[in-house]
């Protein structure tokens, strides 16, 4: 067998309906749920991985891919992580091919916001000369997912955070009236607050977000 095989039967093998349906609700019943919690599907993940190691190590793009065909969500979140952790300091120029089609496929905030912070993050720190072509293509989308991935995928990079092209992002979006957008954007200067927050102080102020955004933007400040 395979392991996309694998881990689908052993995914099917410890559903538990009840708790499935709670956690598909939580998801506004975008995506169906075998039902198992985090830590019970990583240890799955474990345990297939380690049977496979060879098969995705040569073909984890491929695998990842496969594993968002199918409709339950504990297969793309452990596309996710098998991307994630298989990816780390290998990433190819070509890359972001794979990582926009996740991005695109099966999208909703809790893959959207990993994928923003960990893969498209992780690929422009590799290929920091691709970062405004990339985020100008995401930013100017019709695709919400990829307006919200250029206005957070810099979470986590603290210090090297580029506030200019932050806040030309949030100046790009800072009158949309869609919550995922608003809230991306109040997420994001949150975080680069913490390291400056007199310049995010001095941002907000000086701009008119819409409420939800200042709101998130200095919850931590003040």
């Amino acid at each position: 067998m395979s392991f996309v095989t694998t881990i689908k039967q052993q995914f099917e093998a410890n559903e538990n309906v009840a708790y499935g349906k709670k956690q598909s609700d939580y998801l506004k019943n975008n995506f169906p749920f075998y039902g198992i919690q985090t830590q019970a599907r990583r240890d799955i993940l474990k345990n297939c991985t380690s049977i496979y190691k060879d098969e995705i190590k040569t073909n984890f793009r491929g695998i990842c891919w496969q594993l968002y065909q199918f409709p339950h969500r504990e297969m793309h979140h452990a596309a996710i992580d098998i991307f994630l952790k298989e990816i780390k300091n290998k990433y190819q120029i070509e890359d972001i091919v794979l990582i926009e089609k996740l991005l695109l496929t099966n999208s909703w905030w809790d893959s959207v916001d990993t994928l923003a912070k960990y893969a498209v993050g992780g690929y422009l720190k590799a290929f920091p000369e691709k970062t405004l072509e990339i985020i100008e293509k995401f930013s100017n989308s019709e695709t919400m997912w990829l307006n919200r991935t250029a206005i957070i995928f810099q979470l986590g990079y603290k210090k090297s955070t580029d506030f200019e092209l932050l806040r030309s992002e949030c100046e790009k979006h800072k009158h949309s009236t869609e919550f995922f957008i608003q809230k991306a954007i109040g997420w994001a200067l949150r975080e680069y607050g913490s390291v400056n927050p007199t310049a995010v102080l001095h941002y907000v102020n000086s701009t008119n977000l819409k409420p939800l955004s200042k709101k998130e933007a200095i919850r931590k400040i003040i």
